[in-house]
């Protein structure tokens, strides 16, 4: 499993365990992250009601999942999954 792969997971993880529920939202997170979109990510966490802790904690997801998205597309120039 590649590094962003793994962060991708915790990430979804993450989402999953704090958004119990199915909802609209979860779904539009789940998508933008299958599709590697972490900027859609950001503006869909950023009408979600998380307390400070939790937010810090997604933006550090967040933030390692952008550097490892860019480090794979400098390695794989296509962008292949």
């Amino acid at each position: 499993m590649t590094a962003e792969a793994a962060t991708r997971v915790s990430l979804l993880r993450w989402l999953r365990r704090q958004l119990r529920q199915p909802t609209p939202a979860r779904e539009r997170l789940e998508a933008a992250i299958e599709n590697r979109d972490p900027h859609e990510v950001r503006r869909l966490v950023k009408m979600l009601e998380f307390c400070y802790a939790q937010r810090r904690h997604v933006k550090k997801l967040l933030d390692q999942w952008e550097l490892d998205v860019a480090a794979t597309h400098d390695l794989d120039p296509q962008g292949g999954a």
